[in-house]
């Protein structure tokens, strides 16, 4: 052979020559696998041109794990060069399809995509799959169906299908025994699901997650009890559930996300070790047993923030996070004589909803403050809208609420975002200012929801998000800062006031 012809080879992991050369017929056109690099060639070669390449000779079980470590398109596009390749390939295990998978540059959508996977999934030996990974791709159900009967296989660890529609059934059948004692990871979305107490124990199921899925509470409790090994359980937008029953039996079940479930309207949970919960939509009926073991809990929704004053403290006493985002809210939040012991982060988060009452009392929050003996930080979100108590060139110095002196110990840090010139809002900081003897740091910040700078790196849009209300309404917050909150902040507490960005807010000539 000529040393021009040996310029032109590639020596493949199996010892095999094969040519760099871009040419008709390499294996993987040959075999009918990965249509879809037709527009790509076989790696960086261009026709005409050659490389030389030393590869070390290693077993080919190495290569082969080399090679599954690869992103699906590199894979693909890597298997064209070598037979030993081509061999792992149609074992590859990480099944990833998306509309960006192929053509991160251009994504394919529709029949396209659709061929795309059915030409991959015609050529794998349904072998070694481990992660299974079918999202925004719209295609009959007999290619579906082939499609999860090559992958879905004893051995395979994550699943992860996004179906075209809710009258897309997924096949329960499909999870056999060996499927049911290596499947670690499930997550449905747009489709029917009907488990039933035949299906038998999921031994490994860890998490789940299941969004936009028909299923009843009756069929999601029948999978929950064969899954004694479940740690995590995700649900959004199954509106088929009414009451979700977790059962004592699940000893590992520690996280619990809801969202949007509409007719959800009890929530039982008998596991002991449910530690988070994280709840958006109108409130359910909650009941967690002794919840000893619930540390965080998050709920977003209209009236939370009264909801969580009222009614938590004797559901969850061990509570030490707690966050809460509501757009509706009763004018006052109730002074109760019930605790939060444990509470260490609190975080409020009002939004200006349409619903949102603008003469809300903030000063009525000192009420968790009061229930809250072991509190740490503070973060308090509030909207920037002018209220009926605003505070107007002093007019309301003399007369500013007070209350009995309650000294807060471990208050270290407090935050107010959307800070204004509302009178119940100064009066609430004066009161933390007063009564937090071992607040480190203080920041009051004139923006609202965001402290991004115009000026902030990675700042695509250079403005200040959001820009918020306008610059009459921030600089009389900036002058109630000055006049009732600055001088009574004690030497040692770091306050820091973040001003309106006079770039993005400048006042109207």
């Amino acid at each position: 052979m000529s040393q021009r012809e040996r310029d032109g080879q590639i020596l493949a992991p199996n010892g095999s020559i094969a040519s760099a050369k871009k040419r008709k017929g390499s294996p993987c056109q040959q075999d009918g696998d990965s249509s879809f690099l037709k527009q790509n060639g076989d790696g960086d070669s261009q026709a005409g041109e050659t490389m030389i390449f030393s590869i070390p000779h290693l077993p080919e079980d190495i290569w082969h794990h080399i090679h599954s470590l690869m992103p699906l398109r590199d894979a693909a596009r890597v298997a064209c060069l070598s037979r030993a390749f081509l061999h792992s390939w149609r074992c590859y295990p990480n099944l990833t399809f998306n509309e960006y998978v192929f053509s991160p540059e251009a994504p394919i959508y529709g029949r396209d995509l659709s061929n795309a996977i059915d030409c991959i999934m015609r050529n794998h030996l349904g072998i070694g799959v481990k992660v299974l990974k079918l999202q925004s791709c719209y295609t009959s159900s007999r290619k579906l169906n082939r499609w999860l009967r090559v992958a879905i296989k004893p051995g395979i660890e994550e699943l992860n299908l996004w179906l075209s529609r809710k009258e897309s059934e997924f096949p329960c059948s499909l999870l056999s025994d060996g499927v049911r004692n290596s499947i670690q990871f499930l997550e449905l979305g747009l489709c029917t699901f009907r488990p039933t107490a035949e299906l038998g124990p999921l031994r490994c199921l860890t998490s789940l997650h299941l969004s936009q899925v028909r299923i009843t509470g009756d069929e999601l409790e029948c999978l929950l009890s064969n899954s004694l090994a479940l740690e995590k359980l995700d649900l959004s937008q199954c509106h088929g559930i009414i009451c979700l029953r977790i059962p004592c039996a699940l000893q590992r079940f520690s996280h619990l996300t809801i969202f949007m479930c509409a007719r959800l309207k009890l929530i039982e949970c008998k596991a002991p070790n449910l530690s988070s919960l994280e709840f958006l939509g109108k409130p359910a009926e909650l009941s967690l047993g002794e919840a000893l073991q619930m540390r965080n809990l998050s709920m977003y929704d209209s009236n939370v923030v009264c909801y969580a004053r009222t009614e938590l403290p004797s559901i969850v006493p061990n509570l030490e996070t707690l966050d809460l985002c509501s757009g509706d809210e009763v004018v006052k939040t109730p002074m109760l004589p019930t605790k939060f012991p444990c509470l260490k982060h609190l975080t409020i988060c009002l939004t200006p909803g349409g619903s949102f009452p603008w003469s809300y009392v903030y000063f009525s929050l000192v009420s968790f403050l009061d229930a809250s003996p072991s509190l740490e930080t503070l973060s308090l979100d509030v909207p920037t809208k002018p209220m009926k108590d605003e505070l107007v060139s002093g007019r309301h110095s003399l007369d500013l609420r007070q209350m009995a002196e309650d000294q807060h110990r471990y208050l270290k840090n407090v935050k107010i975002t959307g800070f204004s010139s509302a009178k119940s809002l100064i009066e609430l900081t004066c009161y933390i200012v007063k009564n937090a003897v071992s607040l480190e740091c203080l920041t009051l910040d004139t923006h609202y929801g965001s402290t991004t700078r115009c000026s902030d790196v990675g700042n695509e849009f250079k403005q200040c998000i959001p820009v918020g209300n306008s610059v009459r309404v921030k600089r009389r917050a900036l002058a109630a800062i000055r006049k009732f909150i600055e001088e009574k902040v004690p030497a040692g507490v770091k306050l820091t006031v973040v001003e309106p960005c006079l770039q993005c807010h400048k006042p109207r000539s």
